[in-house]
């Protein structure tokens, strides 16, 4: 069974570097649109962990990518540009991710990281689990919302995701996992509930893709969220007592 400590752990260990030199069919993005995100993860081989040089690289090519997509979105983020900016070399950064659409997806799990480590140090104050994930979801929604540009991209590049992706696509599945967990005060959920998460996870996403698209408002989102979230209260085993 999947436990928060166990997601953490796999979400902490990012893919490692490629170690085959990169040619030009990785620079090209994806264009099969990925299904949603779940938290039902392919097994991928376990890598080393990053080395503390490669870590600080890769964090300046992560810090690289969400500068260029607040100003300019998705097509900005040109990934000449990006190595340029994070003081690598173009190979480099190839080895690191081979494509727009996985640097996009890691930039992508890389805010929700922090959004967490906001979350936690000032936690949702709701009575019932359902109100504290509703709040935590529209904290991290409205965090986006002030970053339009980048949140385009980086749902953007989830859409385009396909299988080369998975590693990726998991890892934000897992953070996002872990902030509902964590607003539900869960360490070791049951199938039911991990089942409410992964709708919960699905709607939330739905959710960004109407509002960036301009089909919905702030406040039908905060609607969709609210009810979603009561999923929690069905699932809860103390309401069979």
């Amino acid at each position: 069974m999947l436990t928060r400590r166990s997601l953490s752990l796999m979400s902490r260990n990012g893919p490692m570097p490629a170690e085959a030199k990169a040619d030009s069919k990785n620079a090209r993005s994806a264009s099969q649109p990925s299904t949603p995100l779940s938290t039902h993860s392919t097994p991928h081989p376990a890598t080393p962990p990053l080395t503390e040089r490669q870590e600080a690289r890769r964090r300046r090519i992560l810090h690289a990518s969400a500068q260029l997509a607040s100003r300019g979105g998705f097509d900005a983020v040109q990934m000449r540009e990006v190595a340029e900016s994070s003081q690598v070399a173009l190979g480099t950064l190839y080895r690191y991710f081979p494509s727009k659409v996985h640097l996009l997806v890691a930039t992508m799990q890389d805010q929700l990281e922090h959004m967490h480590g906001t979350l936690r140090k000032k936690p949702p104050a709701g009575d019932t689990a359902a109100e504290r994930v509703a709040e935590t979801l529209m904290r991290a929604f409205r965090a986006l919302q002030r970053e339009p540009h980048l949140a385009d991209a980086m749902v953007r590049a989830l859409t385009f995701a396909d299988r080369s992706v998975s590693p990726e696509v998991d890892q934000v599945s897992r953070q996002t996992t872990m902030i509902i967990l964590d607003a539900m005060g869960l360490d070791d959920p049951t199938p039911a509930q991990l089942s409410a998460v992964r709708v919960i996870e699905h709607t939330w996403h739905s959710a960004l893709i109407t509002w960036l698209s301009g089909r919905a408002s702030i406040a039908q989102v905060k609607i969709d969220i609210e009810t979603v979230c009561r999923l929690i209260d069905l699932t809860d085993p103390a309401a069979d007592d």
